[in-house]
């Protein structure tokens, strides 16, 4: 497990950070220390709870942050060790200048696991994060004992058609990909962005998103060069579906899958069932927005526990 080296992370309201001792990250009694790790040249925050049990590695999307797991991580953390990260250009970790598209993430989260001295892992994935966490299992498989999917797609198997708006695409991935847009339209308003448009816009759950919660998001995007970690995600996703579906065929995924479907219904796990060298197995959960981790932690948990059961790691 890394030590906190150089500035600690805040935490919510813009509040100095806990460093390595830890804090009570919300009521349910679970501590999750904060820490920073040195890798491929950045520097990663990431969360770690829990003592015991095979380790799980949690992978943000957009518009979030590790803290989109912020419920979940001490219900996994019961029988899991637990590891949630900022990918480069998110929440507290690096975004300085250098290359931020899905291979380079990927190369990240190895070191990481590495320098952790905690793989193999359960790797979980979510939104944008999916090229990065396939790229992982499929270059480093023995990094990974599992893959989760959350609301996830992949370049090559469909995701990019998300952009289009002539066929009910999200505008935000075109402003997010084009050179200099996003520093213009959404640099200083990214709290209105996100409790405005982006959280509101795609939960289902009412409440799930507190005034909080707006803010610890909002307070890592609106640092300098905040959206630099979204912007090369998106901008990568647009270029790179050929080098997926190499992967996919080449190598192949061929670790235990589970995909977990909510506000995108069986999108998550079309993309698998196409994508996976081996039977996907999937969840539904009904009621429930495109932030399954923020609107239905306890489902969410169940459903990763449980499939974290059946391939026999406890």
């Amino acid at each position: 497990m890394g030590t906190g080296t150089g500035a600690q992370p805040r935490g919510p309201r813009g509040g100095q950070g806990p460093g390595v001792g830890g804090r009570l990250d919300q009521d349910r009694g679970t501590r999750c220390g904060h820490h920073r790790a040195e890798v491929n040249g950045t520097t990663l925050h990431y969360a770690a709870a829990g003592t015991g049990g095979s380790p799980i590695l949690l992978v943000h999307g957009f518009p979030e942050t590790w803290w989109t797991f912020h419920k979940l991580i001490p219900l996994l953390a019961v029988h899991h060790r637990v590891f949630a990260v900022d990918l480069r250009g998110f929440g507290d970790s690096g975004n300085g200048p250098g290359e931020y598209d899905s291979a380079t993430a990927a190369e990240d989260l190895h070191q990481l696991i590495a320098r952790l001295d905690a793989g193999p892992v359960h790797l979980t994935g979510q939104d944008i994060s999916g090229a990065t966490v396939f790229r992982l299992a499929t270059t480093h498989p023995e990094d990974v004992l599992s893959l989760t999917a959350i609301e996830m797609g992949l370049p090559g198997f469909g995701l990019e058609a998300l952009a289009d708006v002539t066929r009910g695409g999200a505008w935000h991935i075109g402003v997010l990909a084009a050179p200099g847009i996003p520093e213009l339209l959404l640099a200083g308003r990214e709290r209105e962005f996100l409790g405005q448009y982006a959280f509101p816009s795609m939960t289902a759950a009412p409440g799930a998103f507190t005034e909080t919660d707006v803010e610890e998001f909002a307070r890592t995007y609106s640092r300098p060069d905040g959206w630099r970690g979204a912007i090369g995600l998106y901008r990568s996703m647009l270029r790179e579906g050929a080098d997926i579906q190499a992967l996919a065929q080449e190598r192949g995924l061929k670790v235990p899958v589970l995909a977990v479907g909510a506000g995108g219904g069986p999108f998550t796990a079309a993309t698998m069932e196409r994508a996976a060298a081996v039977e996907v197995r999937s969840v539904q959960l009904d009621g429930v927005g495109h932030y399954a981790a923020m609107e239905a932690p306890e489902e969410l948990a169940k459903a990763i526990l449980g499939f974290i059961a059946s391939v026999g790691a406890v």
